[in-house]
């Protein structure tokens, strides 16, 4: 992970920053999958987090190796977005960055179906599910998300995003096809 790319939103009147992210992390996780990455990580360099301040930001940046990060952005995975956001050349990562994981968070969120699962798993009513559930649905999730659709399964989905405490030394390991991974870690600076 000695090069990356950043990739920044354009300001547009009709269409909200998330919605824009939402879209460009979703050709994203397409082109990912296409050249079957396992080597190009992703952060947000604007992430926040809390309840009412939680944003991916307007700033993804892709984090690999040099030929690896130009080959993606030969694929033309950008057609449609050119207008919406301004990209970087391949620059190479500061040697004082330190690393960080950026991972997937899952939420146990309390949705009617999966009291339905757990009701039919269980042998316990429905409505004793959605009891259940209610207590876990009160929690509130401050991580930032965005609503994407799973290539593989074509399920669309809230993909929570976490980025891990810094630290010094950079860990190698294999991203996913969304550029997260729970062992390895990406440049943060």
């Amino acid at each position: 992970m000695d090069h990356y790319i950043d990739l920044r939103l354009r300001p547009d009147p009709d269409f909200p920053e998330p919605m824009l992210m939402g879209a460009l992390y979703s050709k994203l996780h397409r082109a990912l999958c296409d050249l079957d990455a396992n080597d190009i990580g992703v952060s947000f360099p604007q992430y926040k987090v809390g309840v009412k301040a939680r944003t991916l930001g307007d700033h993804l940046r892709l984090h690999g190796g040099q030929e690896r990060l130009e080959r993606l952005m030969a694929l033309g995975w950008l057609t449609g977005m050119r207008d919406h956001v301004s990209v970087s050349d391949v620059c190479e990562v500061p040697a004082d960055a330190t690393h960080l994981m950026v991972t997937r968070r899952q939420f146990n969120t309390g949705s009617p179906s999966r009291a339905k699962r757990y009701a039919k798993r269980h042998d316990v009513s429905e409505s004793e599910a959605r009891e259940i559930y209610a207590e876990v649905a009160t929690k509130r999730i401050e991580l930032p998300f965005v609503q994407i659709t799973s290539r593989s399964t074509q399920q669309r989905f809230a993909l929570f995003i976490e980025h891990g405490k810094p630290q010094a030394v950079p860990i190698a390991g294999a991203f996913n096809h969304y550029g997260l991974s729970p062992t390895a870690t990406v440049p943060w600076f």
